[in-house]
């Protein structure tokens, strides 16, 4: 299930990577403190994450294939700044993704990613 997720992310293949999920999945931004609930939200989120994120690639994953929680460690470029972070991903009985949450390094470079997304994500 996680290398689904992983191939159709670094493919920028949204629909793949909503498939994979609930209808009621929940994201964890790494700037905004309310979690943003629901497959519409998701989708505009990482619509625009394909679009700030640049030369974005995953470089570990973590976790066993049969758990429900898994870890992928990113790095990609947001404006002129190197990002690290990591998506940690919970999985429900079933397999589908029930909870993303984002978490980035270093401080310059999250502001920086906070304010290319802020613009993009206004209206959710």
């Amino acid at each position: 299930m996680i290398h689904e997720f992983r191939r159709a992310v670094e493919a920028a293949d949204l629909d793949a990577v909503m498939a994979l999920c609930r209808d009621d999945v929940v994201f964890r931004s790494p700037v905004v403190f309310t979690p943003y609930e629901g497959r519409d939200a998701l989708r505009q989120i990482l619509a625009a994450v394909m679009e700030v994120f640049d030369d974005f690639r995953y470089a570990r994953e973590i976790g066993a294939a049969d758990a429900r929680d898994h870890a992928l460690v990113f790095q990609a470029k947001v404006g002129d700044k190197e990002i690290e972070g990591c998506d940690f991903i919970q999985l429900d009985e079933d397999g589908a993704i029930r909870e993303l949450t984002v978490m980035v390094r270093p401080l310059s470079a999250t502001l920086t990613l906070a304010e290319m997304m802020k613009t993009r994500l206004a209206g959710i």
